[in-house]
């Protein structure tokens, strides 16, 4: 199966997180950052990545900490759990429309993390979440991940269908990535034989 079961406890986070790649979208999510966990959320559902994660982070401070370090315990059970990559497809791309939000996904689980951001907010804040903290996210699953991730808005003026169409555009993507190719067997998708 693959599957993975991170716990990660630092003086700012506490978190257990658990991902299936082979489900059916589950998630059980509990941050304390109500619009992160709706995202998470829509992250689970659209990748078909089961996830269950449980973040207590110091929110007195404010929420990039339990954002960051929830993207880098994600990052890494999605590591593990791929393993070598025998048999994957490793790469996917997405576009997703959400109203007036139009976002790109493309992305490669090539082990190299580097992530492209071209997403502009015209808000600071969606309710009580800052915007800046949807790149944070990213960044941190990128690296933790060993993702190459690139992510455009090419259209939007609502900040939340443009967070929300990023979150299911890289999903989308990467339900692509991590699915088993029919045709490569249990093949390593590199001419260098590994990942």
């Amino acid at each position: 199966m693959r599957e993975a079961s991170i716990t990660r406890k630092t003086r700012e986070t506490a978190i257990e997180l658990r991902l299936s790649l082979d489900g059916t979208g589950q998630a059980a999510v509990a941050t304390g950052v109500g619009f992160f966990d709706h995202m998470l959320d829509q992250l689970a559902r659209h990748s078909l990545i089961d996830i269950a994660v449980t973040t207590e982070g110091d929110r007195h401070v404010d929420d990039h900490h339990t954002v960051e370090d929830t993207g880098i315990a994600l990052g890494q059970a999605l590591a593990r759990a791929l393993g070598d990559k025998r048999g994957i497809r490793r790469y996917g791309a997405f576009t997703l429309v959400m109203d007036d939000a139009r976002v790109e996904a493309a992305l490669d689980l090539s082990g190299r993390p580097y992530l492209v951001w071209d997403v502009g907010f015209p808000t600071q804040k969606i309710g009580s979440f800052d915007t800046e903290l949807v790149r944070e996210f990213f960044q941190a699953l990128s690296t933790h991940g060993g993702i190459t991730l690139h992510v455009t808005a090419r259209a939007g003026v609502n900040s939340h269908h443009i967070a929300e169409a990023a979150f299911k555009a890289v999903a989308r993507a990467l339900r692509q990535a991590v699915e088993p190719d029919p045709r490569a067997g249990d093949a390593i998708p590199s001419t260098k034989g590994a990942l």
